[in-house]
């Protein structure tokens, strides 16, 4: 019975609020003469907020137009601009600016849904030993990080000199498909700077002094370990699988759309998905470092800790991961 009402309850609020907020945005209307799209477009400035607004707006319309406006095909997006100013009846002559502003929030919108489709389409893509093109990837990932020292085999323990688990990195692609190799090889190609200092790091753990504090409170074999430990050591192609799986997560759960909003001025490319893998693994590094784990078997709780962090950085609409892409050095005012 308590169950029942409760359900009662939330189902009377759920029509209440329902039937309010569309009373209230009528009652906006007649009072300012703008429907909800004009007000956000006009009073919300472009990024993040306004994109999120006006994609809420679509998908919450009563009009299946509107709701399927938000999942058509780029090319078919100025012809639905037209659409949506028709049915709203705004007029284009006097609200050049509208369409303008209409078109580059659809752009982010279809785009993150492509991107999404294209993520999951690599992600689900197994490595193919007999494919030639897997194989040249593959082979210049360790050009790229061991640029002096030759691969003696195609199956070797050399492998795990970059951290892979075993002497065919083939086995590691399992859970992230090719999505862990595509990653892998754009950080050390095009951030191979931090990527070789991050593979450093994580195969030379530094000698670290431990304080008088901490000597009181470990045990001599836990002393023994952490003295040596600054950075426990980690495989860092494993990791690195891991970290495009939590990249994976944030742009499938929808938490990425604050950050790509803000930084791409139309359509997120994968691209900007991978530079943002790059940010994740940069910036997980020395979380790690910070974090000063005892060992390895610590790493599921740095992770979900850094996890956490970056949700709630994203959390911000004004938040960008890293904004300082190639592809869109800064938004278009539009």
């Amino acid at each position: 019975m308590k169950h029942f009402l409760r359900l009662f309850v939330q189902v009377c609020l759920y029509f209440y609020c329902s039937c309010l907020w569309r009373c209230l945005k009528l009652l906006l209307r007649k009072l300012t003469g703008q429907c909800e799209l004009q007000r956000i477009c006009y009073n919300t400035k472009p990024g993040a907020a306004r994109t999120m607004k006006i994609e809420a707006s679509l998908k919450g319309s009563k009009s299946k137009r509107l709701q399927s406006s938000v999942s058509v095909h780029p090319d078919a997006i100025e012809k639905t601009i037209d659409d949506i100013m028709e049915l709203k009846r705004i007029n284009p002559d006097i609200n050049p600016q509208l369409g303008v502003s209409l078109q580059a929030c659809l752009l982010q919108i279809v785009g993150y849904r492509n991107l999404v489709a294209e993520v999951e389409k690599l992600r689900r893509e197994p490595y193919d030993a007999e494919n030639p093109q897997h194989e040249e990837m593959l082979l210049k990932l360790w050009k790229c990080l061991k640029p002096t020292c030759p691969l003696k085999a195609r199956v070797s323990k050399q492998w795990c000199e970059i951290g892979f688990q075993g002497d065919d990195p083939k086995t590691d692609f399992r859970g992230m498909g090719l999505l862990g190799l595509y990653n892998l090889v754009y950080f050390a190609e095009w951030d191979t700077e931090i990527a070789l200092q991050v593979l450093s790091d994580s195969l030379h753990p530094k000698y670290r002094e431990v304080t008088k504090k901490e000597l009181s409170q470990l045990s001599k074999a836990e002393w023994e370990k952490k003295k040596f430990d600054k950075a426990i050591g980690y495989s860092f192609a494993i990791v690195g699988i891991n970290i495009t799986d939590l990249a994976y997560n944030l742009l499938v759960s929808g938490a990425l759309k604050t950050h790509f909003y803000n930084v791409a001025p139309e359509a997120p490319t994968l691209t900007h998905f991978q530079q943002t893998f790059c940010y994740l693994m940069h910036e997980f590094h020395k979380f790690w470092l910070e974090e000063d784990p005892l060992d390895i078997m610590e790493f599921n709780r740095v992770r979900e800790k850094f996890h956490r962090r970056i949700l709630r950085q994203l959390q911000d609409p004004e938040m960008a991961l890293c904004p300082h892409f190639a592809a869109s050095e800064s938004l278009i005012n539009m």
